[in-house]
């Protein structure tokens, strides 16, 4: 297996089939993102975080959309029982030992955005010799841009004072998420030859 995309076609661009595994695998993710914090977003914002919500939401539709026009799409059978394995990973866990519901679901839903934007690193799988104007090229940069300024947000969340009583459970349920997306990332990878068993999935 190989550290990066490969083999490119003659003008440096990403296989097809890579293309389609890797843009179904992160259009899964931050749609899932994208879903949660619309439905998080309160009718009234009572707390300082949740103003947040809002620039959230469309940040993860703005990456959908990107993802969607600049991949180049192929058949992928495989992608039917994948889609649904990725699909219940990010269903909401609410934080344990957290009394607050809403607050609890607000937890783990950083958690996992913290762990999509901070373990996944798209951008680092294109060899030095990949053609840098191909769109998804591009749009694997620009993804992981996003990821870096969004990432911001929920550290903020994470270590605010609201949620300093129960430090030593957020830590843990952040380190859990962290390990489900590494896991799911890395065996997306090898079924496309690449082996990542570090960069790009990284806590």
């Amino acid at each position: 297996m190989s550290a990066f995309f490969g083999p490119l076609d003659s003008d440096g661009r990403v296989s097809a089939r890579q293309q389609t595994r890797v843009a179904s695998f992160l259009i899964s993710a931050h749609g899932a993102l994208g879903r949660r914090f619309a439905l998080a977003l309160p009718l009234r914002m009572e707390s300082a975080w949740q103003t947040e919500l809002n620039a959230q939401f469309y940040n993860q539709s703005e990456i959908v959309s990107l993802l969607l026009r600049a991949t180049s799409w192929t058949t992928d059978l495989a992608l039917a029982y994948l889609t649904a394995a990725w699909e219940i990973a990010w269903l909401p866990a609410p934080v344990e030992r957290i009394p607050d519901h809403s607050l609890a679901l607000a937890v783990d839903l950083a958690t996992l955005a913290h762990a999509v934007h901070a373990g996944i690193r798209p951008a680092a799988l294109l060899p030095v010799e990949a053609n840098p104007n191909d769109p998804f090229s591009m749009a694997l940069r620009r993804v992981e841009f996003e990821s870096g300024r969004l990432l911001q947000a929920q550290i903020m969340f994470l270590k605010g004072e609201i949620l300093l009583p129960y430090r030593d459970t957020v830590s843990t349920a952040l380190e859990r998420r962290h390990v489900q997306i590494r896991k799911l990332w890395c065996e997306m990878l090898e079924g496309i030859d690449i082996s990542r068993s570090e960069n790009g999935a990284k806590a």
